[in-house]
């Protein structure tokens, strides 16, 4: 135990505490931004067991942000999940670290994560993060939601049937091409080293039973100038009518909201369609695309080339992405520069 003492010492873990944390397992989607920074954090402070899933490789343009990886692993494009367990594995002996190199799904997210006392968010998705909330609620355990973009960064804890869910909180995600992303609008790691030490905090109240420190509601900071909003009071409860928690039709567990792929025999491209129609403001997003790449903007379609892929893109939010025949190569390339 002298490895976690100064951790012990601090009177509301002690060493009850360091051994509740022991016992634990925590599964974590994305090992992005957020996701490295909650897993080194989690690693370091003796879990007992981490799940983490992660489905991207390594990039050059990672590495400001993203402290798991090397330079190597850049250049070798090693899947995130690959490198990261070897990385975390180094830093201490005493925890099992299993780290899946897959997308998180419908199918198997109870495989993956059925046995967990809490879950983190350390993805990117929306699509994933209702998928959370609705693993969460069936499996009747606590999940931690996080997101950072820019300077900007959010969080809230979430337990079922005594917090508003992600659900009761934003009915539905945000339709592609409204929010920015990590690629459109750049991020500082500051933000998500940030909301990534918010949530480990709370995991570290939750996982060591001290539930009465929780901070409840949703809390918002900008850091570029510097701003800090929080929505909610421990008065927050669940809404009655949600559909998540209050009636419980869990749609992105069940798989009814899942993004629609289909590969188009022969033609190299993969056409990608969301689960709900949208309106695109075609306009505004090739503006906020023409650094990016080329652009072309025809009235009902907008034309983008970046990175040997190009997009054709609807109003309606369906779109064919030409030069793979890889599905998740095409979702990955539509959320970075649309959204998800």
């Amino acid at each position: 135990m002298d490895r976690y003492s100064r951790q012990m010492l601090f009177a509301p873990i002690g060493e009850g505490g360091q051994k509740r944390l022991g016992e634990a397992r925590v599964g974590l989607v994305g090992l992005g931004a957020l996701g490295s920074c909650l897993a080194e954090t989690l690693v370091r402070c003796g879990i007992g067991h981490l799940v983490a899933v992660d489905r991207d490789i390594i990039e050059p343009s990672n590495l400001h942000r993203q402290g798991l990886y090397s330079e190597e692993d850049a250049r070798e494009r090693r899947p995130k999940a690959e490198a990261a367990g070897r990385a975390l594995g180094r830093m201490n002996g005493d925890v099992r670290i299993t780290c899946h190199v897959t997308e998180l799904t419908a199918e198997n997210a109870l495989e993956l994560f059925g046995d967990c006392d809490l879950l983190l968010d350390g993805t990117d998705s929306f699509e994933t993060r209702y998928l959370l909330n609705d693993l969460a609620i069936h499996l009747d355990i606590p999940w931690i939601y996080g997101a950072c973009v820019a300077a900007t960064g959010m969080t809230a804890t979430i337990i079922p049937q005594v917090t508003p869910c992600l659900t009761c909180l934003f009915p539905d995600p945000p339709a592609p091409g409204q929010g920015e992303t990590c690629d459109t609008a750049g991020i500082i790691a500051p933000a998500a080293q940030i909301a990534a030490a918010l949530q480990v905090t709370e995991a570290l109240k939750l996982l060591t039973g001290n539930r009465d420190a929780l901070r409840q509601g949703l809390l918002s900071f900008e850091l570029w100038p510097f701003r800090l909003v929080e929505l909610g009071t421990r008065n927050s409860v669940p809404r009655p009518d949600c559909r998540s928690c209050g009636q419980r039709d869990l749609q992105f567990l069940d798989g009814m909201r899942e993004t629609h792929l289909t590969v188009l025999c022969g033609r190299d491209s993969v056409q990608i369609r969301p689960p709900k129609t949208v309106a695109l403001d075609l306009e505004a997003l090739g503006e906020r695309l023409e650094p990016l790449g080329e652009v072309s903007c025809r009235g009902l379609t907008l034309e983008f080339t970046a990175e040997g892929l190009s997009m054709t893109l609807f109003r309606d939010g369906r779109a064919l992405i030409r030069g793979t025949t890889r599905p998740e190569e095409a979702k990955q390339f539509y959320a970075r520069f649309v959204g998800h």
